[in-house]
Formats: structure tokens, C-alpha cells, sequence
């Protein structure tokens, strides 16, 4: 940009521009056009006027040079046109029409000549000539022989300093507002830099016309340039300029210089219009700055402007986005008694907010009173109430919504659909999920979410081939498969123990270019700690950190749990000390894990060793924490010890769970301590708990051991009322309990409705029945169930036979037990020490079968 000096130092400029002008009359005359009568001087005197006639003869002999050819009329040059137009500086309107002669006759004059910028100077001299000024520089500039860059606005300087024209800032401003129009936005920058550096201030409706042209041609880092510059030059401008450039600043997401171009306007005093303050209010929502919205919106109530529906809707979508439901609803109303009405945008967005907070009936009141109310909701409110009657569950409601958005027209889209197959898997509705995705597939709407969904599914649930059919149907529908398809396959190969599978599909992920992330390395460990190969899986996790892959929290626990759960307790804490010396801070989960490993091998003191010091370090014991250690000492029958951890959960404020209540259940069970048994099962009830089967296990088994079946049976029959399903293990236990306490009837029928529900006896059953019927004289009954076991492919252990043989040799039936312990051979099982001093000495010291008494 080259800068012009003031008047006392000013440019060289070309020769040309230098040469004095000569007139070549002693007063300067317009010459006419030839169709056109002669303009000359007014005179009253006429002829009688000898300098008058002298003009005319001047005139008339100038006329007859140029009705001559145009190569013939030396006298029509660029100095003569501007001769002639200086001399009429003070007509407009007839310089205008000489200039079209002239250019007609020699056609050089438009343009970047000094005719062309003498005529702009005297036109824009005169109000009237205003609106034919910018109508040349228009036509000038949008034409294809107009030149690049500002060789007018150059020229138009020149001139005005050679020929003694003031600077008029409206041809500047014309030529500014030209540049706009034709689309050349460099031209106009340069235009204004250059025309701010001579002291020639833009107007302020150019200056707003400028940057909003400069904005929608997505030059906004320009823009705000110029802006910067008016504003530190003082320029004058009006909130019309704000308000483009913080429109500007939110295309950019630049919501800090937004608001800092509202705040910094208000400071200087600028009047600032509804607009500007909506869009205020747009950024502060944006940031989610509801304190500073909502001071907006009274600020303009104060000032008596009624805020848009736009500018409500802004600021309730903020609250609602902040989980201030009762905020948003005061804005709602707030719109309403301002005349606006419920709009469908507003309605929806309190529905998610109503979602979010899990008030889901409150977001279907909403919706069933704008359908009322008339108003016809659109896809986004369909996905939005969809979307929440999946998330809690609801699918009834679920696919009645989805229903009625199809009965309305409105095609369903791959969001709402992906809803509906996640909410009907949640819930355990497999059919309907594929139902759901077969529609989405012959729709041409599903997406690779839509498939990884069903396929995750299936994997979790070890159904690799289900998963696989649809990985097939996905890559033939040309839907490219995500890292998160190969993470869920691999997960799949990995829950089945196909670690070379898993590896394969980890190999074909990397040639696609798809990264292989943390998850997908972590669940490989997991596979391979599953398998029980702890050093393969140990070497995969060497190569993830050769690989460059962040690790985090997730693969650090699965290192520790992996180990912990393979036997290696203290190897797991050697691991975990490796990390904390580097800087690492495990989370509480790493030391449940070690807990947990420690307790399962009997270390308890090694457990608490590892509790004191996760204390010491400032990590707080959670209820998974506390129940290990709980856990541990009540199967070591150290209950008090845990009544005093579970005094110190309650004391940190740490709430009991169903699991912590069922390990302290279980100790005093085990400890024949009914009673204390009985009241934290009641506790269960009071605090909102429901008991689970492993704590009617437990308190079944205690019941048993007392030889009180009345109320084990109780138990039962409450348990059978609430829905709870019995398993193997609480019938065999009251089976048990029933044989010894002689009710064989009660037994026979608790085995037969076992068998009518589908649940299989194991050994432990087997063993509970053959040797309670044993005891009781019932030796061919006992019989009978050794052919029940035949029949399920079970083998008989020796245990079993043991007591049948005792049974026999009790009833004298010598022959029978020799024949059973033949058949022992026959089917391949060593006799014991037992049963040769059953088949010796005719007496059975009765060995016990390990009854579980609980499943946990």
C-alpha cells in the first residue's frame, strides 16, 4: 500500500501530470456538441458586446476543426477535455454531457485517465450529481477493462491535489461501496486502508456494508481486521458493524471475541440496537453462561424491547443444557407472557431437559400438550421422546412414538432407529432389536452404529457366528467396517478363548488403516488372562506399549485383576509398585482387585496390608473394598472383625450393598447365629434392598444347620412368592435338610418340581438323596436314583457307591453290594479305603459329601 504525504511534501509524480495547463481562450469555454446549439456565455448586450463577439467567432472556428475528421481535429486531446472541464467545474451537469461527447469522439477518456477522475471530482461536487457518481464508478468497476488493485483511488488523489479539488470523501466512498458490489474484495480492503491512510474517513454505512460483504464471502478474518482498525482509529460506525462482526466471531465459534466486541461497544458508548443485544445473548447462551443471558434479557426488557422467540429459545435450550429445568420453564413462561407462543423448538428441547433429569412422564405430559395444542412434531421431537423411553426402558412406549412418527409421514431416521435397537437389547428383546435392524437394513438407513450394536451384542453374549452374519451383511452392503466393529469382533473371538481369531482380525484392522486404540489392546490381555495364558498375555501388553498406544486406567486394572485372578496376587503388586514409582495413581479398583486376589488365596493379612497402605495414600475405600475384606473375614469365620469394617463403611458414609449385607449374612449363618442372621436380612426390606438367591442360599443353609425346615421352607415358599428363582443349590440344600428331619414325601416333591423346572441335579443332589434315603431305610429308593443318574449321563462317584454299598450290607443284602462294587470297576472308578472297610467289616463310618451352602 503506498502512503500519500501531505500537500507540502508531495509525490513526484509523472511528467505528464506536471505540465501546467494553457487555456486557449482567455476565458475557459465548454466546447458544445456539434448536433447541439453553442453554449456560450450569457450577455444582455448581444452584439453590442465586442468581447462577446470575439467569443462566438472563437467558438464558431473551434467548431469548424471539429466537424472535421477525428484525426484531423488536433485540438481534441486529453489536456483540451480537461481544459474544457475545468472550465465548467461549477456545472455539473454540462461537464457530464461534454465528457459523453468527448469520450464518444475519442473514446480514451474513461477510466484511469485525468478526464475521467476530473469529471468524478466535479460531479461529486454537486448533491444532485451524487446518484450519477456512484452509477459510473459502478459501471467502471464491474467492467472487465476495469484493472486490478487502486489505480483510481491513486489517480483521484492526484488529481484532486493537481487541479485544486477538495478531497470529498463521497467519491471515495462510491469507489469503496464499487469495489463491494463487483465482488473485489481486495480492491476493497485496499481501498480502505489506503483511503483511511489519507485522513478520508469511510461513511458509516459503507464501513457496515464493507464488512458484512467481507463476512458473507467468508473473509472474516479480514473483516475483523478492519474492524480492529476502525475502532482504534475512532472511525465512525454504527451497532450495524457490531453486530457483523460478533455474527462473524459465532460462524467461528470464537465466542470469547464476540462477546468481547459486545462488551467493548457498550463501554464506548455506542448505541446498540435489539439485534445486537439477541446476539449477545446467542453467545452467552453458546458458552453456556445462563447468569449472563438472562441479565441480558432483562436489560433489553428495561430498554422496552420484547426479546424474540429466538432469543428465548436460546437461553431455555442453555438452562435445559445445564440441567435447570426450573430455569428453563421460568424463561418459557417468561416467552409466553410476552406474547410469543410455544414453539416446537422450545417444547423439545424441555422434553430432553425433562429426559436428562429422568422425569420421563413429565416429557410425555409435554408432549401430549403441544399435539393438543396443535402443533405437529417434527423428527427431532419424535428421536428426542424415543430416545428417553429407551433409556428407561419403556419400549412400549418406545415403539408406539416410533409408530406414530410413521403413521405422521416423517421418515425415520438412522438416529432414532439406532434408539430402538440399543433400548430393545437393553432390555433383553433380541427378536425386536433385529427386527428393528432387518427394517433399518431393507430401509437403506443403517449405519455402521446400527451394526455394531447387534453385533456387539452378540459378541458379549459369545455368539461369535451370529456376530459374524452380520459383519458379512454389513461389508456386502459396502458399509466399511469402524475400529469399534473390528474392537467388538475381536471381543467376541476373545469371550470364546480364539485368541488366533482375534489376532487375525487385529492383523486385517491394521492393513486398513484403522488404528488399533487401547480398547482394542486391552481386551486382548483380558483374552488371553481368560485362557489362563498370563505371559501372553503379559507379551501383548509389551507390544502395545512398543506400539506407541496411550494406556490408561482401563488396561492397567485388566493387567492387575488378569494377574490377580490367575493366582498371581503378589506378582500384581510388584506390578502396581513398578507403576506408582513412575508417578502413577492407581485407582481404587487396582487395590479391590488385590484385595480381592489376596482374600481368595487366604492371605487376609496381606489383604489388609494392601488396604492400609491404599488408605495411606489418600485413595478412598469404596463399598466393593469393604466387601472383600468383609467377605474374607467371614469366611474365616472372623465375623467380628467384620462387623467392625462394616461399622467403619457406615461411619465413612459408605452404604451397605446387597453384597456386603449377604457376606455378613452368610457369617452368622455359618456361625449358627440365626437370629443375628434374621435381623440384617429384615434390614434388607427397611433400607430399600431387595435379598437375592445367594442370600436365600444363605439363610436357608443356616436353617438347615439347625435343624429349623419349618422356616427354611418359609424362606422357600417367600422366595417362590417374589419371583426369585430357586437354583440347584437351595433345593439341594432343603432336600437335605427334609431326608434328615424324615419328611420324605416333602423331599420326593421338592425333587420332582426341581426336575419340572428344568434344573438339573449335580452330584451334590445326588449324593444328599442316595445317602438320606440310605439313612432312612430307604435303600431301593436310593437305588433309583443312581439309574436317575444314568439317564442323565452322569457317573456315579465313589462317594455314592460307597453309601449304596453301606446301604445294602445294613439290609443284609451282601450280594447287592458286591455286585454294586463290580459295577464300580466296570465303569472305570477305583475303590477307596472306604469301601473295602464297608466291604470288611460290614460297617460305614459315613463320609460327608461337601455340601455348598452357599453360591457365592
Amino acid at each position: 500500500m503506498r502512503h500519500f504525504l501531505p500537500s507540502s511534501s508531495k509525490p513526484s509524480w509523472p511528467i505528464r501530470y506536471l505540465t501546467p495547463y494553457r487555456y486557449h481562450c482567455s476565458s475557459p469555454t465548454l466546447t458544445p456538441e456539434p448536433e447541439n446549439p453553442q453554449i456560450v456565455p450569457s450577455d444582455s448586450q448581444g452584439s453590442k458586446n465586442p468581447e462577446f463577439s470575439s467569443k462566438i467567432q472563437i467558438l464558431s472556428n473551434l467548431n469548424e476543426n471539429w466537424k472535421k475528421p477525428i484525426s484531423e481535429n488536433p485540438g481534441l486531446s486529453q489536456t483540451h477535455v480537461v481544459e474544457s472541464l475545468l472550465s465548467h467545474r461549477n456545472d455539473p451537469a454540462a461537464a457530464f454531457k461534454y465528457f459523453q461527447w468527448a469520450e464518444g469522439q475519442r473514446g480514451f477518456l474513461r477510466g484511469v485517465s485525468d478526464p475521467y477522475c476530473v469529471l468524478l471530482h466535479i460531479l461529486v461536487s454537486s448533491p444532485n450529481e451524487y446518484s450519477l457518481t456512484r452509477r459510473l464508478l459502478n459501471s467502471y468497476v464491474s467492467s472487465d477493462s476495469s484493472p486490478s488493485g487502486i489505480l483510481l483511488f491513486d489517480h483521484l488523489i492526484s488529481c484532486s491535489e493537481r487541479f485544486d479539488f477538495p478531497l470529498n470523501s463521497e467519491v471515495f466512498n462510491y469507489l469503496l461501496n464499487s469495489y463491494v458490489r463487483a465482488c473485489r474484495n481486495r480492491d476493497a480492503i485496499d481501498c480502505f486502508h489506503a483511503m483511511v491512510s489519507c485522513n478520508i474517513m469511510p461513511n458509516v454505512t459503507v464501513v457496515s456494508i464493507t464488512l458484512s460483504a467481507l463476512v458473507r464471502r467468508k473473509l472474516i478474518s479480514e473483516a475483523r481486521k478492519m474492524y480492529d482498525d476502525i475502532v482504534g482509529r475512532g472511525i465512525n460506525h454504527d451497532c450495524a458493524a457490531v453486530h457483523v462482526i460478533m455474527r462473524a466471531c459465532l460462524k467461528e465459534g470464537n465466542m470469547v471475541e464476540a462477546e468481547k466486541c459486545f462488551s467493548e461497544a457498550k463501554a464506548r458508548g455506542l448505541v446498540l440496537d435489539a439485534a445486537v443485544y439477541s446476539t449477545a445473548v446467542h453467545v452467552a447462551c453458546h458458552k453456556l453462561d445462563t447468569d449472563d443471558a438472562s441479565e441480558l434479557l432483562k436489560e433489553m426488557k428495561r430498554k422496552g424491547w420484547i426479546p424474540s422467540e429466538g432469543t428465548y429459545t436460546n437461553v431455555v435450550c442453555a438452562y435445559v443444557k445445564q440441567r435447570n429445568m426450573v430455569e428453563a420453564l421460568r424463561i418459557k413462561d417468561e416467552m409466553i407472557g410476552s406474547g410469543h407462543s410455544l414453539s416446537l423448538v422450545v417444547a423439545t428441547s424441555l422434553m430432553k431437559g425433562y429426559n436428562l433429569q429422568g422425569q420421563f412422564i413429565a416429557a410425555l405430559d409435554l408432549f401430549n400438550d403441544i399435539v393438543a395444542r396443535g402443533l405437529n412434531p417434527n423428527k427431532v421431537t419424535y428421536a428426542v421422546l424415543i430416545e428417553g423411553c429407551c433409556r428407561y426402558g419403556n419400549m412400549e412406549k418406545a415403539s408406539e412414538l416410533y409408530t406414530m412418527m410413521k403413521f405422521a409421514g416423517i421418515r425415520p431416521t438412522v438416529y432414532t432407529v439406532n434408539s430402538l435397537i440399543r433400548g430393545f437389547l437393553k432390555a433383553g428383546l433380541l427378536d425386536e432389536a433385529i427386527k428393528q435392524f432387518d427394517e433399518a437394513v431393507d430401509a437403506g438407513i443403517a449405519n455402521v452404529f446400527t451394526y455394531n450394536s447387534l453385533m456387539s451384542c452378540f459378541c458379549k453374549g459369545g455368539k461369535v457366528n451370529d456376530a459374524r452374519i452380520i459383519w458379512d451383511k454389513m461389508v456386502n452392503n459396502s458399509i466399511e467396517p469402524s475400529a469399534v466393529s473390528y474392537n467388538n469382533m475381536i471381543l467376541g473371538n476373545c469371550r470364546q478363548g480364539n485368541m488366533e481369531a482375534a489376532l487375525s482380525l487385529l492383523s486385517k484392522m491394521l492393513e486398513k488403516n484403522l488404528k488399533a486404540n487401547v480398547y482394542t489392546y486391552t481386551i486382548l490381555i483380558d483374552g488371553y488372562f481368560r485362557k489362563g495364558e498370563k505371559d501372553q498375555a503379559l507379551r501383548m501388553f509389551d507390544q502395545m506399549a512398543a506400539s506407541g498406544v496411550p494406556i490408561n486406567d482401563f488396561t492397567y486394572n485388566t493387567i492387575i485383576n488378569g494377574l490377580c485372578k490367575a493366582g498371581s496376587t503378589s506378582e500384581a503388586k510388584s506390578f502396581l509398585n513398578k507403576l506408582m514409582h513412575t508417578g502413577y495413581t492407581p485407582l481404587v479398583m487396582a487395590y479391590n482387585s488385590i484385595i480381592d486376589g489376596y482374600e481368595k488365596e487366604g492371605a487376609i493379612n496381606s489383604a489388609l496390608a494392601a488396604y492400609a497402605e491404599m488408605c495411606e495414600s489418600g485413595i478412598s475405600p469404596n463399598v466393593v473394598t469393604y466387601t472383600c475384606l468383609i467377605n474374607g473375614y467371614c469366611k474365616s469365620n472372623q465375623i467380628d472383625l467384620a462387623l467392625k469394617l462394616s461399622t467403619e463403611m457406615r461411619t465413612k458414609g459408605v452404604a451397605w450393598d446387597i453384597t456386603v449385607y449377604s457376606a455378613l449374612i452368610d457369617g452368622f449363618c455359618k456361625r449358627r447365629d440365626m437370629e443375628s442372621a434374621r435381623e440384617l436380612f429384615d434390614e434388607l426390606f427397611e433400607v430399600g434392598l431387595y435379598p437375592n438367591v445367594v442370600v436365600y442360599n444363605s439363610m436357608i443353609s443356616g436353617f438347615r444347620n439347625i435343624n429349623n425346615m419349618e422356616a427354611a421352607l418359609a424362606l422357600h415358599k417367600r422366595m417362590c412368592n417374589e419371583g426369585i428363582p430357586c437354583d440347584v443349590d437351595i433345593y439341594t440344600t432343603l432336600i437335605d435338610g427334609l431326608l434328615k428331619d424324615g419328611k420324605l414325601l416333602l423331599a420326593s416333591d421338592l425333587y420332582t418340581e426341581m426336575l419340572a423346572k428344568d434344573i438339573v441335579p449335580d452330584a451334590v443332589t445326588y449324593f444328599v438323596l442316595v445317602h438320606g434315603l440310605c439313612n432312612k431305610g430307604q435303600v431301593e429308593n436310593a437305588r433309583r436314583i443312581l439309574n436317575d443318574m444314568y439317564g442323565m449321563n452322569m457317573t456315579p462317584n465313589v462317594l455314592i457307591y460307597n453309601t449304596l454299598i453301606a446301604g445294602y450290607f445294613k439290609e443284609g443284602n451282601l450280594q447287592e453290594a458286591f455286585r454294586l462294587h463290580d459295577e464300580m470297576l466296570e465303569r472305570g472308578l477305583a475303590p477307596d479305603d472306604t469301601t473295602f472297610d464297608i466291604l470288611v467289616t460290614g460297617k460305614y463310618k459315613g463320609g460327608n459329601f461337601p455340601l455348598r451352602v452357599s453360591s457365592g
